[in-house]
């Protein structure tokens, strides 16, 4: 039976989160703090909380080897993703233990050197992408770190034009640059220019003020870096700061802006991908699956969708990473404002 709606493809990694538990402490000498591992990654991030909005969502992904890797697949499943697009691997799952800072801000170590996530081929995509594809959301380190890269920057060449195509470039320094970054073939250089094309293929582009930081040392002004990002290819542009407000920016048109709900904040892993997740649902569920859609739609119809974006997004930063809210909760949320 063909799928009810076009299909929500997310392309990216599988990541084991260990994230640290506090109130465990940390032993009688201070030297063995616990952690729990947690299902993570950009792209299973934004796949399970499309999938908790009862999105059609496909989850494009190499599953690496490990304990690990069933608890992965399972944490999909269970967010009613499909999985068809899993390409099992012989490579090891990444893994990265999380610290978090007073505000609830993440500080990653990346384990990922030869891991699996960014082995991709073109075969493996071909056989990975549904035939009907509503949008393709790609991004983060398998996006911009070789040999996979170049496979879906072809992709992305490939369905411009026939789907909505969305990229965060979710920079983690560490692993884009600097010693970590050269085992991984990655520099400043490679990984701007890797993004740079992907960038002026996408329709959508979210953007965080972390990313522009790195990619742009120097950016003072987020409105003109909002503007500048629009005039770069694609149809819209969202700027994340933290807990300031959004920035919404399309070719020509003024910088909006749209303020984050207020939450008790627990941490904020996990917060960019569900504000994705909930803005392509979204845009997929009102029809807009093209360029053409997204740029006749209006600035009020976009902002509707904005907003119940960051409510999902802020729900998500109230629990203990990534967790993001179910379609149920967020229509509660939103009623309770």
């Amino acid at each position: 039976m063909p799928p009810a709606s076009p299909v929500l493809c997310v392309l990216g990694e599988l990541v084991v989160d260990l994230l640290p538990v506090p109130e465990a402490g940390a032993g009688p000498e201070g030297t063995s703090p616990q952690y729990v591992a947690r299902p993570g990654g950009n792209a299973l991030n934004v796949a399970v909380a499309a999938g908790r909005l009862a999105a059609h969502v496909r989850l494009l992904a190499r599953l690496g080897t490990g304990p690990l890797a069933a608890n992965l697949r399972r944490h999909a499943e269970l967010a009613g993703v499909d999985t068809a697009g899993f390409v099992d691997a012989a490579e090891p799952v990444s893994l990265a233990v999380v610290g978090l800072g007073e505000d609830g801000s993440p500080d990653y170590g990346f384990h990922v050197l030869g891991a699996a996530d960014w082995q991709w081929t073109d075969d493996e995509l071909t056989r990975a992408l549904p035939d009907d594809v509503g949008a393709l959301h790609v991004g983060s380190i398998s996006s911009w770190t070789e040999p996979g890269s170049t496979a879906i920057a072809r992709l992305v060449d490939r369905l411009a034009g026939s789907a909505l195509v969305s990229v965060d470039p979710n920079i983690r320094p560490m692993l884009a640059d600097g010693p970590v970054g050269a085992t991984l073939g990655n520099d400043r250089e490679s990984v701007t220019r890797r993004l740079d094309a992907l960038v002026s293929r996408a329709d959508l582009v979210k953007v965080s003020a972390e990313d522009l930081t790195w990619l742009e040392p120097g950016t003072a002004d987020l409105d003109e870096a909002a503007r500048r990002w629009a005039g770069r290819g694609p149809a819209l542009v969202v700027l994340t700061d933290g807990g300031a407000p959004l920035r919404i920016a399309r070719p020509g048109g003024p910088v909006l802006r749209r303020d984050i709900p207020p939450v008790d904040v627990v941490d904020t892993v996990g917060a960019g991908d569900s504000l994705a997740a909930g803005l392509l649902t979204g845009l997929l569920a009102a029809g807009i699956t093209g360029r053409a859609a997204l740029e006749a739609a209006s600035d009020d119809q976009l902002l509707a969708l904005v907003d119940d974006a960051a409510l999902g997004a802020a729900l998500n930063c109230s629990r203990v990473g990534a967790d993001p809210p179910s379609r149920a909760e967020l229509i509660a949320a939103r009623a309770a404002r």
